[in-house]
C-alpha cells in the first residue's frame, strides 16, 4: 500500500502532531509494550486544524508498531470513520475506549492503551496497585479502575468506562491493561512509562512473597505531596521535559519515522 499523506499536503500542526504520534507508537514498540498490531494510540487534533469538529489520528490497523510513520497515520472521526484518503484501514472496534475518553476529556490530547504482561498481571490482582514504590505513588496519585466487560467493542460500556475514569489520568482496566490520559503525546507517554514500571515493580516484588502483606508500603501521608514532586523533577514541564531525549534516541535506534 501506498501513503496518502505527505508534509506538503496537511497544516503544520497537524504534520508536528503526526510525526510525535508515530514516535511514540514506535517508542511503545521499542520498550516492549506493544501486542503486535493490537492495542492503540489515539491523539486529537488541535482547533488549528479541526475547528469544532473531534478529528484523531490512530494507527493503521495492520501495520506493527515499529513501522509506522507520520504519513501513515490515519485521520478519523468520534465513529472512528477514516476523513482522507489513506489507503490503510483502521480497526473502529479498537477505538470504542479511545472515543469513550475523548468524547468526555476534554483536556485529553491523548490516549494510550497497552496490554503488556505486567499491566495485564496487575490488573488480575485483587489488590491493584500497591504503594510499595516511588513509581506507585504518581500512579496512585490519579488512578482508577474499570472492570472487565469483554472484548471492548460495544457502545453501551462507554458509559460505565467514563464514570469510573472520572478525572483520573491512570486507569487500570481490570483482566486488561493500562490506560493513560495526556494533555500532550509527551505526557501520556511518560505517564505510560511510569504506570509500566509500577506493574513490573509489583509483580516482581510480590514474586517468592506469600502476599502483600510481607512488603513494606509507602505511608499514606507521602501522596499528598506526588503533584508538587512531580512538577520539581520535571521542571513544570511534564512529559516534555524527556520527549526531546526519547526522539534522539529514537533517531539512533529508529529512524524513519518522521517521513
Amino acid at each position: 500500500m501506498g501513503t496518502a499523506n505527505t508534509k506538503t499536503d496537511i497544516h503544520p500542526d497537524e504534520w508536528q502532531l503526526r510525526v510525535d504520534l508515530a514516535a511514540c507508537y514506535r517508542l511503545v514498540a521499542l520498550y516492549g509494550w506493544s501486542d503486535l498490531v493490537f492495542t492503540h494510540i489515539s491523539a486529537k487534533l488541535p482547533p488549528s486544524v479541526a475547528g469544532d469538529e473531534h478529528q484523531f489520528l490512530i494507527n493503521p490497523y495492520g501495520l506493527m508498531f515499529d513501522e509506522i510513520t507520520a504519513s501513515s497515520l490515519v485521520k478519523v472521526d468520534m465513529q472512528c470513520q477514516k476523513l482522507d484518503d489513506n489507503p490503510y484501514p483502521v480497526n473502529p472496534a479498537g477505538f470504542v475506549i479511545h472515543s469513550a475518553v475523548h468524547d468526555v476529556r476534554h483536556d485529553a490530547g491523548c490516549v494510550l492503551h497497552t496490554h503488556t504482561r505486567a499491566g495485564v498481571a496487575v490488573s488480575a490482582q485483587k489488590q491493584g496497585v500497591l504503594a510499595i514504590s516511588q513509581q506507585s505513588m504518581f500512579v496512585l496519585a490519579s488512578l482508577a479502575y474499570h472492570d472487565y466487560e469483554g472484548v471492548a467493542i460495544r457502545d453501551d460500556e462507554k458509559t460505565r468506562l467514563q464514570a469510573d475514569l472520572g478525572q483520573a489520568n491512570f486507569l487500570m482496566l481490570r483482566n486488561h491493561g493500562l490506560l493513560t490520559v495526556g494533555k500532550t503525546i509527551a505526557d501520556a507517554f511518560l505517564s505510560m512509562y511510569t504506570f509500566e514500571n509500577t506493574c513490573r515493580i509489583q509483580v516482581d516484588a510480590l514474586a517468592g512473597q506469600s502476599g502483600a502483606h510481607d512488603l513494606t508500603a509507602v505511608k499514606p501521608q507521602i501522596l499528598d505531596g506526588v503533584a508538587h514532586a512531580s512538577r520539581v523533577q520535571t521542571g513544570g514541564m511534564g512529559g516534555a521535559f524527556v520527549w526531546p531525549s526519547l526522539l534522539r534516541k529514537l533517531q539512533r535506534e529508529n529512524p524513519g519515522f518522521d517521513v
